[in-house]
């Protein structure tokens, strides 16, 4: 799965007195919640807030989660590929049913400030991915055209 993050220059967050209005803005902001998520009441707020902070040690699994937030599958799913796209999440294997392994999802470490970590290494490599290919259309541009014809 692809990493993927929004970066904007934010202002301080210590102006934040509750939680709840705090991480709302903070998801706002990496691009997990979207227009349609922006408000306390939706899934993909719900998600975070009531399955992965509030119980951040605990696994969940699909149906579990599907129950307490009220929603299908693919809804849960769409909103689970967004976070793991941030590399928040981590598959935690439950007790094996008869002939099958049943999985589960939690915050990586049970603690969003651990987690957040895996997302800040992918920024860093993403980040140096971006200077390298700068720094390489910028000796293209600099280098002067061939005249043999070549590309």
């Amino acid at each position: 799965m692809p990493f993927e993050i929004i970066l904007r220059y934010t202002p301080p967050f210590n102006a934040y007195t509750d939680p709840d209005e705090a991480l709302q803005e903070f998801l706002r902001l990496i691009g997990y919640l979207r227009e349609e998520d922006a408000t306390r009441d939706s899934v993909a707020y719900r998600l975070v807030r009531e399955c992965f902070t509030k119980n951040s040690g605990r696994a969940w699994t699909i149906e579990e989660m599907t129950a307490v937030l009220g929603t299908t599958k693919p809804t849960l799913y769409r909103h689970l590929n967004r976070l793991k796209a941030l590399d928040v999440l981590e598959e935690a294997p439950l007790d094996k049913e008869v002939g099958k392994a049943r999985k589960g999802y939690r915050l990586r470490y049970g603690n969003l400030a651990r987690a957040w970590d895996f997302t800040e290494a992918n920024i860093g490599n993403a980040l140096k991915r971006y200077r390298e290919a700068v720094d390489h259309i910028q000796g293209l541009l600099d280098t002067p055209p061939s005249t043999s014809g070549k590309k």
